[in-house]
């Protein structure tokens, strides 16, 4: 017995036939794609149709794909310059939907300006470009801001546990690495007090020195800082990677608004967490300078005690609490944003983190330096 041998494809072939007002495109053989032999219909392949409408006739096709359409995109793009139309009923059901999505000519380029731009129309797009931003984070602080409202009554589609994940996070597992910088803090403040106060015999004022410096300004900033690093870089690459993942697009066709479900539990999370993490720096960066003090100066562990609290009053750790705070949802609001703006890519996740980063520590320093302004109108 010997084996058959195989079909051999019969070449796609075309031909005009009719007469008078009633040409036909007769179609035959098998129009695939990955033979290589589809013909390419001329541009004067129609001037000789006595008509004004053409018809089909595929009986004779025999096995067809995207090979086929591509032909009849190429008679329907000359047919719609020469004026004829085409009877796409006369053609197969599948035929006719694929070649009706494809317009009858294909799309003028279009022709980009020059990319050169004057230093004037360069500042004006970063100008318009940062304005924007501003307004989408004020507009994603409001959406927050709002769904905290109602998760205080009760009627959020924020999970507990993600809010639970996101502060333990940010507050449990950041202490060491917030205590240890606020103790070299402090303790840095003590001794260059300490070098520069005892040439005038006032070594005792170092502690005032420290628990001021660390009250108004240096907990509250170095804290922050280092939760814009930690915490503000890994938000925005979670989000940037549920980006790529296309798990936000996701979200968004299961009507699920991202403000609730994923920055919410993110922001209220730092801003329960930084003011504790702001009294903990100031105690912690204290506790630096008091070691620094005992082993360089000659004071009691109760004079530096006594020093301390009378340097300040109340009003000073309200003006740092409050300062916390901002710092808190200003880092969780930017980091989410760059994590939703950010590209689909792996590089891009790690341009989001990095960006995070950045904007967060010098968006920190820039709203402590309006807070500083603040507090010298109010005498604070």
């Amino acid at each position: 017995m010997t084996e058959a041998a195989p079909r051999q494809s019969a070449t796609p072939q075309w031909r005009l036939e009719g007469q008078h007002a009633a040409p036909v495109m007769v179609l035959s053989g098998t129009w695939q794609a990955r033979t290589g032999n589809i013909p390419v219909f001329p541009k004067d392949g129609l001037h000789k149709a006595p008509g004004a409408l053409l018809t089909f006739q595929t009986s004779e096709v025999r096995d067809w794909d995207t090979g086929l359409i591509a032909f009849l995109w190429d008679l329907k793009r000359v047919a719609h310059d020469a004026g004829i139309s085409l009877d796409v009923q006369s053609l197969s059901p599948p035929m006719r939907q694929l070649l009706e999505l494809l317009p009858d000519a294909p799309d003028e380029p279009v022709h980009h300006p020059s990319g050169h731009k004057t230093f004037l129309e360069k500042i004006g797009a970063h100008t318009i470009a940062s304005v924007t931003e501003v307004g989408i984070v004020s507009e994603l602080g409001a959406l927050t801001a709002k769904g905290a409202v109602q998760t205080v009554l009760g009627r959020s589609r924020m999970r507990m546990i993600d809010l639970l994940s996101n502060t333990s996070d940010a507050g449990p597992y950041a202490l060491l690495i917030v205590g240890i910088v606020n103790f070299l803090v402090g303790a840095i403040l003590a001794f260059v007090g300490a070098v520069e106060l005892q040439k005038f015999a006032a070594g005792i004022y170092v502690a005032s020195l420290v628990g001021i410096a660390m009250v108004r300004e240096m907990a509250a900033v170095m804290t922050a800082i280092i939760m814009a690093g930690r915490t503000g870089g890994a938000y925005a690459a979670r989000i940037s990677t549920m980006q790529g993942n296309e798990e936000i697009d996701a979200l968004n066709v299961f009507g699920i608004p991202t403000s609730t479900y994923l920055i919410l539990p993110a922001v209220l999370s730092l801003i329960i967490t930084m003011p504790f993490l702001y009294l903990y720096g100031c105690l912690i960066g204290m506790l630096g300078g008091f070691v620094v003090s005992i082993s360089m100066l000659d004071i009691t562990a109760a004079g530096y005690f006594h020093q301390t609290v009378t340097a300040f009053g109340v009003g000073q750790f309200m003006f740092g609490f409050v300062k916390s705070l901002v710092f808190g949802a200003f880092i969780g609001l930017t980091s989410c944003r760059i994590g939703l703006k950010a590209g689909r890519s792996a590089a891009d996740v790690g341009i989001a983190a990095t960006r995070a980063v950045v904007v967060g520590i010098v968006g920190v320093i820039a709203i402590d330096a309006i807070f500083a302004v603040i507090a010298d109108v109010m005498g604070i």
